[in-house]
């Protein structure tokens, strides 16, 4: 994901990033080297070194800092990225299973009924174009069981109504206790 524009809102102490799709924030408090009153962010810029996937700023000190566009996805619990983050841990799990596994890569293929180069693709943790269900499937094959788990995160911003409210009666007014 490129980066379109990126500034500097030392009021928020933070970094205010858009990209093509939505505006992120990235407090200074996860950046290193770190601003602070005495040392504050004289430039930022989005970095073409990095393929405009980052940022670079500068302190008055003359400290410079970057920051990857994955990190600050990562901060912001981006959907799409937590999705293809999970795909990659999973494809790495299926590499190491299928490294250890006493199975040819042939006889993978033909129980998964599948092509060599599938099974490449399936392996190969750059490509976010398969399915948790294929990834599921060789696991299977390899003789391992994937189980998950859904837990709150302990980073997780999201709002939740409060409970200990009476919900709204008939004509959006709420029940007397």
């Amino acid at each position: 994901m490129k980066i379109r524009r990126v500034s500097a809102n030392n009021r928020k102490k933070a970094f205010e990033i858009r990209t093509y799709k939505r505006a992120y924030d990235f407090p200074y408090a996860l950046t290193d080297p770190r601003p602070v009153p005495d040392d504050t962010v004289e430039r930022v810029y989005v970095d073409d070194e990095l393929g405009r996937e980052g940022f670079t700023y500068v302190l008055a000190s003359g400290k410079e800092g970057s920051v990857h566009i994955d990190s600050v996805l990562e901060y912001n619990r981006d959907p799409s990225y937590m999705a293809d983050l999970a795909l990659y841990k999973l494809t790495l799990e299926a590499r190491k299973r299928m490294d250890s596994s006493h199975l040819s890569k042939r006889e993978v293929m033909r129980r998964l009924g599948t092509s060599a180069s599938q099974l490449y693709r399936l392996l190969d943790p750059t490509n976010n174009r398969k399915s948790i269900r294929q990834l599921v499937s060789l696991l299977a094959v390899l003789g391992y069981e994937v189980e998950m788990d859904v837990a709150r995160s302990s980073t997780s911003r999201v709002c939740e109504p409060d409970v200990s409210e009476a919900p709204p009666g008939p004509g959006g007014r709420r029940n007397a206790k």
